[in-house]
């Protein structure tokens, strides 16, 4: 058979201002001009897919803080590590987080940054000789402060007991604790383990019964800040697995006590789109009167872009009382 081009006389044409367009000008960026501000900066993206979801999380946010909302900040350990502490302290300094969540990891990162200023380890080169997680200093103050707390203030949870023995002893760099910091002004903040994935589970002091006593009070606690969400956001940072779990369980838990928790919006960053954040924090929760969001990026961008912007947004309203 032989295949000939096709005659192309009759294709049939339309005008183009005929057409529905989903791209316009009056979308695409703006132009940079000299002395500009985040908001601003916001303002040039174009209006248009991830860049328009940004404003709108803005929005919320900001919103949600004015009219005193809950807005609940969950969080994996990256963000530490890749250096968010000052920016996540001076954000909740200024009120914009009700509540902090993280992993045990997180509060391993914090500690240690609190201990010496510095955190994360070179993996690879210290599992080859079992060196990995060994650490001395950091087992010892967590744990110490677990037996502590749990003899002391069990209703107080594992986030709040360790963020008091980091104040209480006033580390040398207890200016960079987030822990530190939600216990000096009273925000909750909560601590979820997972038993076994965290350097400190080795130590011979590890008490499994009293971390998980602590663990469990938090994930209380947390659970009260959640039945707290209708007209606020909660916000997943950086946890593919622990936190949108926890989140999910929270969720199903205060409706099932009766609260109303319908219309709240929730968002992810992240710098790679995982399957749980998207079905536990962006769609299932929030269906079907609520909104969920996607933003993909890395850490040390995004997210001081984003709280940056919000903090703008709030000096609109509240004046010299944002710092």
């Amino acid at each position: 058979m032989e295949w000939t081009p096709l005659n192309l006389e009759n294709f049939k044409t339309y005008s183009i201002y005929d057409r529905i367009n989903k791209a316009r000008v009056e979308q695409f960026s703006k132009l940079w001009s000299r002395n500009i501000k985040i908001s601003e900066f916001i303002n040039i993206l174009p209006e248009s897919f991830a860049a328009d979801d940004l404003r709108k999380v803005i929005k919320h946010t900001a919103n949600a803080i004015t009219h005193g909302r809950t807005v609940l900040l969950g969080m994996g350990a990256h963000p530490i590590k890749v250096g968010l502490s000052p920016i996540l302290i001076q954000a909740l300094k200024n009120g914009v987080f009700t509540g902090f969540a993280t992993n045990g990891a997180g509060l391993i990162h914090d500690v240690e940054v609190a201990l010496c200023g510095g955190t994360s380890e070179n993996v690879s080169a210290h599992i080859r000789n079992g060196s990995f997680g060994a650490v001395r200093e950091t087992a010892e103050f967590i744990h110490g402060a677990i037996a502590d707390g749990l003899k002391r203030f069990p209703e107080k949870g594992l986030g709040w007991n360790v963020g008091r023995f980091v104040f209480d002893y006033d580390l040398p760099y207890r200016r960079y604790s987030i822990f530190a910091t939600a216990y000096e002004l009273d925000i909750p903040a909560t601590v979820h383990v997972a038993i076994g994935t965290d350097i400190v589970h080795m130590h011979p002091k590890m008490d499994g019964a009293a971390m998980g006593a602590l663990s469990h009070t938090d994930f209380r606690i947390f659970s009260h800040a959640v039945s707290t969400l209708d007209q606020g956001i909660y916000i997943n940072l950086g946890s593919a697995v622990v936190m949108p779990e926890v989140f999910l369980k929270a969720v199903s838990l205060v409706r099932n006590l009766g609260y109303t928790l319908e219309d709240f919006a929730t968002v992810n960053f992240d710098f790679q789109v995982h399957y749980r954040p998207l079905k536990n924090v962006v769609e299932r929760p929030v269906a079907p009167k609520g909104k969920g969001y996607n933003l993909v990026g890395h850490h040390e961008i995004m997210f001081p872009l984003f709280l940056c912007a919000v903090m703008e947004e709030m000096v609109k309203h509240n004046g010299d009382s944002v710092e």
